[in-house]
């Protein structure tokens, strides 16, 4: 079974909420047609929650690939029409996954920078 480490409670209001690497986390169970992604349940809050919350896939309906391809076109420099086309999905739902892809980003941006050494 995989490591929970990399994984964080994602309840604001858990003592233990952002803490990597505790013992506080379990996987309780599996979902999605092919039960593919855990179910992870803090022993602290009581809360469940998937191990996707809080990335860009939460509550994709596209499937994997596809969502990736997207962001990896954009990351090229492929404009939103452009990866739309190249990928077969309308340009909403490429802005859609840019403005997700650039909210995480930033919150792992600043969640690192909080936790480098200060600057001599």
């Amino acid at each position: 079974m995989e490591s929970l480490a990399h994984f964080c409670c994602q309840n604001p209001d858990c003592k233990d909420h952002g803490l990597r690497g505790g013992t506080n986390l379990t996987a309780c169970g599996r979902y999605g047609q092919q039960k593919q992604y855990r179910l992870l349940y803090c022993r602290t809050c009581k809360a469940r929650f998937s191990e996707r919350k809080g990335t860009p896939l939460y509550r994709s309906h596209l499937p994997e690939a596809t969502a990736t391809s997207i962001l990896k076109h954009i990351d090229d420099g492929c404009g939103v029409r452009q990866t739309g086309r190249l990928v077969g999905v309308h340009r909403d739902t490429v802005m859609r996954y840019s403005r997700l892809a650039g909210d995480h980003a930033q919150r792992a941006h600043d969640e690192l920078v909080a936790f480098s050494p200060p600057d001599p």
